[in-house]
């Protein structure tokens, strides 16, 4: 099931390279303020989902743009949960930070992770139990335990209170740490945590699709991921913060008001 993941991630990378080479031709349309979708998104998502189903027909999808299928539902064994283009408006200005991120749960627990960006060609992957790797190379979470000595990354949603809301967070943390990061592509945020490049992630308001295969990545990797108040409905709730074990407790302790 991996491997047909990869398939699927790779087809999609095939779609968005193409377009990438003359992005003033894409097709825009804005969900809501700031929040973007592309022809390109939706083709890259039918290649997935195509990849997919052939090798398992009978498989639930939960995707970005096309959304749930008719047989997802909590007796579906099997559901992929898929973000074609996790970073749209990076890829609608050419800025190189994007990514595909496809999941697998089973029965409610994510057991298969990729996350593959196509501008670096670097290949995330987990399987529950059996660790993260990057480009077939494993991967763990950095062993930095201070906040103090951490470099974090994070984001915000669209619309004036997820940016008012950041905001308040950004100060709280920036105080104490190296530094903040916002690439704007959660799941590649997640995979670079899993893979020791920065030392935490956070952000509210987030969708299963944006953080499932990233946070799976993260805690293979050996980090803890979970919500604000450390509890572990991220997936649903949509806070989340991602970090070495150490980092985790005192981001929870630094946000929890925002919980």
């Amino acid at each position: 099931m991996l491997n047909t993941a990869i398939k699927a991630a790779r087809r999609a990378a095939t779609v968005i390279n193409r377009a990438s080479f003359d992005v003033d031709r894409v097709t825009v349309t804005e969900k809501q303020h700031n929040d973007f979708v592309t022809d390109i998104d939706q083709a890259a998502e039918q290649a997935i989902i195509e990849t997919l189903l052939k090798a398992y027909p009978g498989h639930a999808i939960l995707a970005e743009e096309s959304g749930a299928s008719a047989n997802l539902n909590d007796e579906s064994e099997y559901s992929w949960i898929i973000d074609p283009l996790d970073g749209t408006t990076n890829f609608m200005h050419g800025y190189p930070n994007y990514c595909i991120s496809i999941a697998l749960q089973q029965r409610g627990v994510t057991t298969q992770a990729v996350v593959y960006d196509p501008v670096r060609n670097d290949l995330f992957t987990a399987t529950k139990g059996a660790g993260a790797f990057l480009n077939e190379k494993r991967i763990r979470v950095t062993k930095h335990d201070r906040v103090g000595n951490a470099l974090l990354s994070s984001g915000h949603g669209a619309g004036p209170r997820a940016l008012a809301d950041y905001l308040k967070m950004y100060g709280v943390m920036a105080e104490r740490c190296h530094g903040i990061r916002s690439a704007g592509a959660a799941a590649l945020e997640l995979a670079n945590v899993a893979a020791g490049r920065s030392d935490g992630f956070f952000e509210k308001g987030l969708k299963p699709w944006d953080i499932a295969a990233g946070a799976l990545l993260v805690t293979e990797a050996g980090g803890i991921v979970g919500e604000f108040s450390g509890e572990s409905d991220y997936l649903h709730k949509g806070d989340i913060i991602a970090a070495s074990p150490k980092v985790f407790g005192q981001m929870v302790t630094l946000l929890s008001p925002f919980a």
